[in-house]
């Protein structure tokens, strides 16, 4: 692991540091897996933009989902 400085305002870093302690880890702890999560939120956000970019340039047909849909329906009774 690499040792860095980080800044972070004195609201924050109680917060954090209230937050580490509620958790029985470290701040570097509590810090490095907040980091990991919201990286990999942005990597979902990424991934969805280029879904929805897909989308956009090529829509589904109806007829593409049409048969899923008959499949997904309930039984009558």
């Amino acid at each position: 692991m690499e040792t860095i400085q980080v800044v972070l305002d004195a609201k924050l870093l109680t917060a954090a540091d209230l937050a580490a302690r509620r958790q029985k880890v470290n701040r570097s702890a509590l810090i490095r897996h907040a980091l990991r999560e919201h990286l990999k939120r942005l990597r979902e956000l990424e991934l969805e933009e280029l879904d929805r970019r897909g989308y956009l340039a090529q829509p589904q047909r109806e007829e593409e989902f049409r048969v899923w849909e008959e499949a997904a329906a309930w039984p009558e009774p």
